[in-house]
């Protein structure tokens, strides 16, 4: 299985891969609209992998952070959701404004991604709400208790794919919130950091 890619971009294509050689070997992948904007030709890069295999058939799907890559494999655990759809979700919402979109039950922006219809994003919506494991974020009759935001956080970046001792370091680095959302997507935005 190929985790990881380390090597000069030769060329990207429109139809959304580019070719990276590795030690002389020569890589197809599949990426996102935002990584083809980045990867230009002649560039070096870094890319976290997905290794799809599938009968007969191998693709490798590149990712510019580790978050995407667990974000998008937790799209294509979902019925009904593969490689194709999922590499438009992450083309379209990065990995922080998809916990946002999923705890908010946003059908809007989830419909914003190519092919997905109302419909198909109220599956995709609450079919995610468990696979994410997103906290109820209502926000109706909150109990200024931080310590449930604190543990609503700890149980969404679990969801996610985070390890018990990097969620519990990143939380104790964050100041104390009453707000669930906000805390997540701070702990998201330092986590994304780090791994960068």
């Amino acid at each position: 299985m190929i985790g990881s890619l380390r090597g000069e971009v030769l060329e990207r294509n429109l139809n959304g891969t580019v070719l990276v050689e590795v030690g002389g070997v020569g890589y197809v992948v599949h990426v996102s609209q935002r990584a083809l904007a980045e990867l230009e030709p002649s560039s070096q890069a870094f890319l976290h992998v997905h290794h799809h295999i599938r009968e007969a058939d191998q693709q490798l799907y590149g990712f510019l952070s580790r978050d995407e890559r667990t974000t998008f494999q937790t799209l294509i655990g979902v019925h009904n959701v593969g490689p194709a759809l999922g590499m438009a979700i992450i083309s379209t919402h990065p990995p922080t404004a998809l916990v946002d979109i999923v705890a908010n039950q946003d059908v809007a922006a989830f419909t914003l991604v190519p092919g997905v219809g109302k419909k198909t994003a109220e599956r995709l919506l609450v079919e995610l709400k468990s696979k994410l494991s997103v906290p109820v974020l209502d926000g109706v009759g909150g109990s200024g208790d931080g310590s449930s935001a604190v543990a609503d956080v700890r149980e969404a970046l679990s969801g996610l794919g985070y390890g018990d001792n990097e969620i519990r370091d990143i939380l104790r680095e964050l100041p104390p919130a009453d707000d669930a959302a906000a805390l997540l997507r701070d702990a998201l935005k330092a986590l994304g950091a780090r791994r960068a």
